[in-house]
């Protein structure tokens, strides 16, 4: 299994990196709803220049995995661990990759969202930030996170803080996209100051409802939507195979159930929404651009290690429903871009955030490490969200701890992707395993097994030949439907009773 791998490397022979002359600093950027097309590099139409810069200059991974929604997402990312559950995100048995790379020298901090807690001991500052800036809620308006959201339902305010003082007022040309981006540039300059390297966590709220953007931002965009979703979907896999991420005999879907028709739409409307998610896109694209300009100004960048993927894949939620007199994009609205969209964003894969087939757990993963990984290239070796925490020990030349504060912490179950930067064969995962609201899924080597809640039945795709889950296998091969539900149920059952061993052949009650 994936501890047993990553325990013997972590915690058996020690750390190879730990012998390097210079440890890197790490920047690791994440993106929120963000669809496995929605960048250049990966298909999209939207200008993403900066991280179609970071893909040319370093690797991507057209097989990466997150968990499907934010909070389950960053738990994994910050623990190395699958989530225990909706109340047990960071407990006092689990270690933070900022508490490990503080404790071996590192400078840490933490511009954006956070999602894991508002109050003490669940804070960033309490889990090994030594500077945080941003939202400890999912969403804000990103004009005024002050204001109740949404506002026309009454709904609640969302907590801003800079460390451990509440932010209650913002300036006048606020947004948070570029909020997030200045506080990380002023930290990053303090800490080239100091001689120590640094993790410097840059976690937007972009592109996720409610979809607001930049007047001059948005104009880039309007009347480039005007084809409709199904159109823009046909032109993201033809420039997905033209990039050689996608292979040619994996079938497109069509629309599910939920894209409702474009010809009985609000045409205007509805390009209106798209062209405010584009420019969300873009915005975030120009600030990564900001970053990386400041790397360059200190003299970083060759010793910076630089990470970009999503939480989870495009929303298929109708946030704020579909009210065509509201106009999108200004602060006073509150929406979501839609199915129809988001079945585009999610190009070439099925369905959304929330569900565990491609289109909700599939992310663009992007890592620049000049000197070590390879420029342009891609690999289709397998990563998952809880690689990350291992890799960042490997790269900082920590180890994992057995024991941190006085509490026994559970054993990593992620596995470092370092060997696949330097462009060496990464050992392949036994198992992966999913579940988010009610959805699961298991994979192992070509086989999934997933689970979708509505249909309340498993489905079997061959990901090899079919990773667009388009010919379902079930009633062919029962046996390996047996065989991985079985494997998946003694996880769930692991994952909910922590410490507990489950026999193999037991069924989950």
């Amino acid at each position: 299994m994936l501890a047993a791998v990553a325990l013997g490397w972590l915690c058996g022979n020690g750390l190879a990196a730990e012998k390097a002359p210079a440890r890197p600093n790490i920047i690791l950027i994440v993106a929120d709803d963000l669809g496995y097309s929605d960048i250049g590099c990966y298909g999209s139409e939207i200008q993403t220049p900066h991280l179609d810069r970071l893909a040319r200059e370093g690797l991507r991974f057209s097989q990466f995995y997150n968990n499907a929604k934010c909070i389950p997402t960053r738990a994994s990312l910050y623990t190395g661990l699958y989530p225990r559950g909706m109340r047990a995100r960071l407990t006092t048995n689990m270690v933070t990759v900022a508490e490990v790379l503080r404790d071996a020298g590192y400078q840490t901090a933490l511009s954006g969202k956070w999602h894991l807690g508002a109050v003490a001991p669940t804070r960033p500052i309490d889990r090994g930030f030594d500077e945080f800036y941003g939202l400890t809620d999912g969403c804000c308006n990103y004009f005024d996170p002050a204001q109740r959201d949404p506002p026309f339902e009454g709904g609640r305010i969302r907590v801003f803080a800079h460390n451990d003082k509440r932010i209650t007022k913002f300036p006048e040309n606020f947004y948070t996209t570029d909020a997030f981006t200045e506080h990380a540039i002023t930290t990053l300059r303090r800490f080239a100051a100091s001689n120590k390297p640094f993790f410097l966590n840059l976690c937007f709220t972009a592109p996720h409802s409610p979809i607001q953007a930049r007047p001059e931002d948005v104009a880039r965009y309007e009347g480039k939507y005007s084809t409709g979703w199904e159109a823009h979907r046909q032109q993201r896999h033809k420039q997905q195979l033209e990039l050689k991420l996608i292979d040619p005999k994996w079938e497109l879907p069509g629309p599910d159930q939920r894209v409702y028709s474009w010809d009985d739409s609000n045409r205007k409307w509805e390009g209106r929404r798209m062209a405010v998610y584009a420019a969300m896109v873009d915005r975030m694209d120009q600030d990564v651009g900001r970053v990386l300009q400041t790397l360059k100004e200190l003299n970083l960048e060759t010793n910076t290690v630089v990470m970009f993927l999503s939480d989870n894949g495009s929303s298929g939620e109708e946030a704020g429903g579909r009210m065509t007199s509201q106009w999108p994009g200004p602060k006073e609205s509150y929406m979501n871009v839609g199915p129809g969209w988001a079945y585009a964003h999610n190009t070439p894969f099925r369905l959304y955030k929330t569900w565990v087939h491609e289109g909700g757990i599939a992310t663009p993963f992007i890592v620049r490490w000049p000197g070590v990984v390879k420029p342009s290239t891609k690999t289709g070796q397998i990563g998952h969200i809880i690689d990350l925490l291992p890799t960042c020990l490997e790269l900082a030349g920590a180890k994992y701890p057995r024991v941190f504060k006085g509490n026994s912490i559970l054993p990593v179950e992620g596995r470092s992707l370092v060997p696949a930067f330097r462009g060496e064969e990464l050992v392949p995962p036994d198992l992966l395993f999913w579940e988010q609201d009610g959805n699961r899924a298991v994979r192992q080597g070509k086989w999934k097994l997933v689970w979708d809640v509505e249909l309340k039945r498993w489905e079997l795709y061959d990901l090899e030949t079919d990773r667009t889950e388009t010919k379902d296998l079930v009633a062919k091969l029962p046996q390996k439907v047996r065989e991985l539900a079985g494997a998946y149920d003694r996880w769930a059952w692991s994952t909910s009773h922590t410490g507990e061993v489950v026999p193999k052949g037991r069924r989950l009650p």
